[in-house]
């Protein structure tokens, strides 16, 4: 992580105006604390939702969780280097987080319960962050469509087409990161009201590498 959310600007050119303009019928589009509850007693019916419900806010948390071990100029934690900190990665699920990299246990102990008061307090953007996987296949699934509607629309010569692969690649290299923000945002993510720390196991991964598999509870 190079700054933190307070830093940056998540929208980017897709500012408050066209988010409403998207969302025409939500007279506003900030997360409302029983939405996920309210939304599980209604479908209850629908085989597996608790599981994605749980999985976007166990995503969220996660987000949340790194930016704060990122976030050195408010957060000092003893024993984790910055550069450690710049190498952190996770991979969330719908019983919790694992999180890949050199970090005191105490240190993560305290930034998932920094992380979760925070985001569930209004700093929303911790949700969202620039090296999710998500922005990657979003960038992938753009260039993949632009690429195909290059080979449809330009000229069928080797010169064309390369034209057209250029111009859908820088298309696409535009395009990607405000729209993978709006994927997380939107669809990947959502603000962890309902969960809580259960326990934090240090283990390591297939490559020995330190891990920490952050397990959270379901509040109704």
């Amino acid at each position: 992580m190079t700054q933190s959310p307070s830093g940056s600007s998540t929208a980017g050119f897709w500012d408050s105006d066209i988010l409403d303009m998207l969302f025409p019928s939500h007279p506003t589009t900030e997360p409302r604390p029983h939405q996920d509850t309210e939304l599980l007693r209604q479908l209850n019916f629908v085989p597996g939702l608790k599981e994605i419900l749980m999985l976007r806010q166990v995503h969220a948390l996660e987000h949340a969780t790194v930016w704060v071990l990122s976030d050195r100029a408010r957060f000092r934690f003893s024993g984790t280097a910055t550069s450690d900190a710049q190498e952190l990665g996770g991979m969330s699920t719908d019983r919790g987080f694992y999180l890949y990299g050199r970090v005191q246990l105490e240190d993560l102990s305290r930034a998932v319960q920094i992380a979760l008061r925070r985001i569930t307090s209004g700093e929303w953007d911790l949700a969202v962050h620039p090296r999710c996987g998500t922005n990657l296949s979003v960038g992938m699934l753009l260039t993949a469509g632009l690429a195909l509607g290059a080979t449809v629309f330009m000229p069928r010569d080797p010169i064309g087409q390369l034209v057209g692969f250029g111009a859908a690649a820088a298309a696409a290299s535009f395009l990607a990161p405000d729209l993978g923000t709006l994927a997380q945002r939107y669809i990947t993510t959502a603000v962890p009201f309902n969960l809580a720390i259960a326990n934090i196991t240090p283990m390591h991964d297939h490559f020995g590498r330190p891990t920490h598999f952050v397990q959270v509870r379901w509040l109704d």
